[in-house]
């Protein structure tokens, strides 16, 4: 027997507000009830596994334990750039001069989540 993940719980001051950039970011579609003032929402991914997004009194403090990794459709520098234009920040770039390495952001409320290289940018490094 084994466990299956049911959804990744991110805690937020603005649930609904966090969740449409997540949104945004995946191209996964909000849970059609939620609504702005909700203290819980859901981003379903494309794979199926849901985002939910939980409001909490307390601030965010210290590094995520757990993060979410991206890997972009286009280039890793494209997404880097698409996703600062959505309120992203630049926590630590870790992006090598051969290509290779990635980008930590943070999302609006400063949770750190990181920009793999995509399939085109590791086909690039191996030719």
């Amino acid at each position: 027997m084994v466990s299956v993940v049911q959804n990744v719980a991110i805690d937020c001051a603005n649930a609904y507000e966090l969740a449409r950039f997540w949104s945004v970011v995946t191209g996964g579609p909000l849970h059609p009830e939620d609504k702005p003032g909700d203290r819980e929402t859901e981003v379903t991914l494309p794979t199926g596994l849901v985002l939910f997004f939980n409001e909490v009194p307390e601030p965010k403090a210290v590094k995520n334990r757990i993060h979410l990794c991206l890997r972009p459709e286009t280039s890793r520098e494209e997404e880097v750039e698409r996703l600062l234009g959505l309120g992203a920040t630049m926590v630590a770039d870790r992006r090598k001069p051969d290509g290779s390495g990635w980008a930590v952001l943070a999302d609006p409320e400063g949770n750190e989540f990181c920009v793999l290289s995509s399939e085109s940018d590791r086909a690039a490094l191996s030719s």
